[in-house]
């Protein structure tokens, strides 16, 4: 039994003590908890500043306090500013005089060691060191010594830090750096990869046509050294006009001389004429008067590649890489003569780039009237068949030309074929794409009108702008349908592009665009490169000294299908045909 309640007494205690012990540490915290706010605010009370000490017209610490009769203390500026204005207490509005104000000395040395032990608390402990030899706080040699050696060390850990942050900036940027030009130097050497291979190409396709021009010299020298073929050349070279065609005699074959009739050369082995002999001189002259002129026009390319090189630099490398990127999906390997997809773009953008330098006039007229000041073309269009073309501007006339009468005849002023005359100026023509004789007009008061060229009249009115219509269209797969625009907003509206101060012409072909300028300046671009290939300037045949010929510009152009050729008009009525030239 004693054991027994020993061993129940030894645990009862125990089991007590851990209670207690659990309920004492719940209590701690809870004491904790609320003790933690109550020194938050005692803090916080601490912080901020009594409001006995503050000045109450600035409400801040008060400076250089002054007491008043009153006993009121204020900083010494702001009291003396309110006694400026007004003679009383600005607390109890007691009568109150510059001359009732008396220094508060007890009130500054207690402002002073306030603040000295806020600026202690908020300052960092160099600051405290700082302040504490200032204020004469003495100091052992020992210490000072001590005092230095650590300084000393945190100055050189300071140090090591900054630098190995500054080490390690500097080395990030250096990767960075470094993959950048690695993949610089990668697609610089992907290019060069590139290049190197479409150099080969262009070298094996090179060899292959100076192989085949090869045969075709000795084949000529044959000819030239076989008596009995010489006697062939005369008819041949004027079938050609002076050319040189091969003629490759065999035992059974025939050599054609003169228009209608044609000799065996067994039937004739007689020795060449000296006049002969002089034509295929004059053949051989010619061959190599052709080499002169290719010779020349292939420096002339050359300087063109040159003058745009960046723009072609560009164009290859951007279609070299998406020919690349394209043939990964498939095969190239049955491409002609080893020529990949981009080098053939490229090819074709080099050719139809250098092939033309400069616009050459083929036909000039005079659209405006003699007696009409009015003569600004503001549109020009071919008709389906590239066979007619007519002309519109503030004259309110369309007129209807044939092209190879403009071209072809020397009139100055050739008669049009058909006129319409407008009750308002004209902006905008198109031809129907299938009906030959109709053709849309678009005008100032915002009417769309379809005209038949071969009646002179109206077909159909169209009412729907308010405003002026700029441009009229017709649909290319639905010639019953067409599309107008107009200052209205009606339609779908486009905007980013920017004119000046008056409507220029734009013209576009498979290859090349071509537009007007304010400057009366032509000018033709090549679809893939930026600067222009070509540009003419209408010239100014104005018999008026005092009039602005700077003022004229272009304000109509239209290309002839895919030709080379287009027709340009001015504001000053001058109509011009104009065509790409080497």
């Amino acid at each position: 039994m004693g054991g027994e309640s020993s061993s129940i007494g030894a645990l009862v205690p125990t089991v007590k003590s851990e209670l207690g012990s659990n309920n004492n540490a719940a209590a701690g915290e809870r004491e904790q908890e609320q003790q933690q706010p109550e020194a938050m605010a005692v803090e916080e009370e601490l912080a901020m500043p009594d409001r006995d000490i503050l000045c109450p017209i600035c409400m801040q610490l008060i400076k250089d306090a002054f007491l008043t009769s009153c006993g009121h203390s204020f900083c010494y500026m702001c009291i003396v500013t309110h006694l400026q204005n007004k003679s009383d207490c600005p607390c109890c509005s007691h009568f109150l005089t510059p001359n009732h104000l008396y220094p508060n000395f007890l009130l500054n040395k207690l402002l002073m060691k306030a603040s000295a032990c806020q600026i202690a608390k908020t300052a960092t402990p160099a600051e405290q060191l700082h302040k504490a030899l200032q204020q004469g706080y003495e100091v052992s040699v020992k210490e000072l010594d001590s005092l230095l050696s650590f300084l000393a060390e945190k100055k050189r850990t300071l140090e090591q830090q900054e630098a190995e942050t500054n080490m390690q900036i500097m080395l990030d940027f250096l990767h960075c750096l470094r993959n950048q030009k690695l993949g610089e130097l990668n697609e610089l050497q992907t290019d060069l990869q590139y290049i190197k291979e479409d150099i080969n190409s262009v070298e094996r396709h090179g060899i292959e046509l100076y192989r085949s021009r090869d045969r075709y010299l000795t084949n000529v020298r044959m000819l030239g050294d076989d008596p009995r073929a010489k006697l062939s050349w005369p008819s041949l070279i004027e079938k050609r006009g002076g050319g040189v065609l091969p003629c490759f005699p065999g035992p059974q074959s025939q050599c054609h001389m003169g228009s209608s009739t044609s000799h065996n050369w067994k039937a004739d082995e007689k020795t060449p004429s000296g006049s002969q002999i002089i034509q295929i001189k004059d053949a051989n002259s010619d061959l190599d008067s052709q080499q002169l002129t290719q010779s020349g026009l292939l420096v002339a390319r050359k300087k063109r590649v040159h003058a745009q090189f960046n723009d072609l630099q560009d164009c290859y490398m951007q279609r070299r890489r998406s020919s690349t990127r394209q043939s990964q999906k498939k095969d190239e390997r049955d491409r002609r003569e080893g020529y990949s997809t981009g080098l053939e773009d490229f090819q074709t953008v080099l050719s139809t780039f250098t092939r033309y330098s400069r616009l050459r006039v083929v036909a000039e007229l005079r659209h405006g009237d003699l007696f009409h000041s009015a003569n600004i073309v503001s549109s020009i269009e071919f008709d389906r068949d590239d066979e007619l073309f007519a002309t519109a501007g503030v004259s309110r006339r369309i007129k209807v030309f044939e092209f190879s009468s403009v071209v072809n005849e020397p009139a100055d002023v050739p008669c049009p074929i058909a006129e319409m005359s407008t009750r308002s100026k004209l902006s905008c023509l198109s031809w129907n794409k299938y009906t030959k004789n109709h053709i849309a007009s678009s005008d100032y008061e915002g009417i769309v009108t379809v005209w038949d060229v071969t009646t002179h009249q109206s077909v159909m009115e169209y009412e729907e702008h308010e405003k002026r219509a700029w441009s009229v269209d017709f649909s290319r797969t639905e010639p019953s349908m067409l599309v107008s625009g107009s200052d209205d907003c009606k339609l779908r509206t486009f905007r980013g592009h920017t004119n000046e101060k008056n409507f220029v012409g734009l013209t576009v072909n498979s290859e090349y665009i071509a537009c007007g300028s304010e400057t009366n300046e032509v000018f033709v671009y090549h679809k893939a490169i930026s600067k222009p290939a070509a540009w003419h300037k209408f010239g100014s045949d104005v018999q008026d000294a005092d009039e602005d010929a700077g003022s004229y510009f272009i304000s109509a152009v239209c290309w002839k299908s895919d030709s080379p050729t287009m027709l340009t008009a001015n504001s000053q009525g001058t109509i011009k045909v104009l065509l790409l030239a080497e």
